[in-house]
C-alpha cells in the first residue's frame, strides 16, 4: 500500500509538471525545443523516481515468525499419604508352639510375606525361615 501511495503522488506531480510545459511548448509556434528538453528531462527523472518506488522492496518488511509461547508450570499440587501405622506384636510369651492359633497371629503380624500353609516367610535373604517365635 506504502508503494501505491508513492506512484500515485509522483505521477500527479509528474502530470502537473509535464502538462503546462506540453500547452506552452504546441503555443508558443517557434522552433526552438529547450522546452521539449527539458519536458522530457522531467519526465525521465519522474519515470525513475516513480520506477525506482515501485520496484524497490519495503523496507521494513520481515518474513513472519511464529513464537511458541512459554509453557505455563504450574507448582504440582502436595500429595499427602498416610502416615505407615505400625502394630506392636503383642505376645504374652516367646514360647509359642508351632500351629497354634497365637503363633499364626504371631507369625502374621511379624512377617508380611508369611505363609500359614506351610509356616514360613521369606528372609532378606531370599530364602523361605520356619517362623519360630522367640
Amino acid at each position: 500500500m506504502n508503494n501505491f501511495l508513492k506512484a500515485a503522488v509522483l505521477s500527479i506531480a509528474t502530470a502537473a509538471l509535464v502538462l503546462p510545459t506540453f500547452g506552452v511548448a504546441q503555443a508558443g509556434g517557434h522552433h526552438d525545443h529547450d522546452d521539449a528538453w527539458a519536458a522530457g528531462a522531467v519526465g525521465l527523472v519522474t519515470g525513475a523516481l516513480i520506477g525506482g518506488a515501485i520496484a524497490s522492496p519495503p523496507r521494513y518488511y520481515s518474513e513472519p515468525t511464529y513464537i511458541d509461547p512459554e509453557p505455563e508450570y504450574y507448582e504440582p499440587r502436595p500429595v499427602y499419604r498416610a502416615r505407615p501405622v505400625y502394630r506392636r506384636v503383642v505376645v504374652d510369651s516367646y514360647d509359642l508352639e508351632p500351629w497354634t492359633p497365637a503363633w499364626y497371629r504371631y507369625c502374621s503380624q511379624r512377617y508380611r510375606s508369611f505363609d500359614p500353609d506351610s509356616g514360613t516367610f521369606v528372609g532378606y535373604d531370599g530364602l523361605s525361615h520356619f517362623c519360630t517365635a522367640g
